[in-house]
């Protein structure tokens, strides 16, 4: 057969394979596109909970840090699920309490304290001896 008559797929005796080359670099740039998907996808929930509390951040962005060197969907899937819930913000008034209670410890002594009663003597109590109790 004449070199003129084959398909344009196969490589001549002394060039190089262009269909490879291509092949090649398409394989190449197929990996890196879908890496880079896996790795938008995998840090969805932490792209979710980064508007949310400092805490639920840390939780989620552990999960997904477990889940990805585990190889486990589940830690994943809890990140995830922790990502969409809002949790409800009980720093603040914690902190609010904690403020006004340090503001009362350091009132000055005597401001805001009910007068002493005086002390009245001990009342004795009297001694009743046990009764015996009847089961009738």
């Amino acid at each position: 057969m004449a070199p003129h008559h084959l398909p344009f797929y196969l490589a001549p005796g002394s060039g190089t394979d262009v269909l490879m080359v291509v092949m090649g670099i398409f394989l190449i740039g197929t990996v890196l596109w879908v890496g880079t998907l896996y790795w938008k996808l995998h840090s969805l929930p932490e792209r979710m909970a980064h508007k949310s509390q400092k805490l639920q951040f840390e939780i989620v962005a552990v999960l997904g840090i477990i889940s990805l060197f585990t190889h486990m969907h589940i830690f994943w899937v809890a990140g995830l699920l922790l990502a969409m819930i809002d949790l409800p913000d009980f720093g603040t008034p914690l902190r609010s309490i904690a403020g006004s209670v340090e503001r009362i410890a350091d009132a000055a002594p005597g401001e805001g304290r009910e007068p002493e009663l005086p002390s009245l003597p001990p009342v004795e109590k009297p001694i009743v001896k046990g009764k015996e109790h009847s089961h009738v």
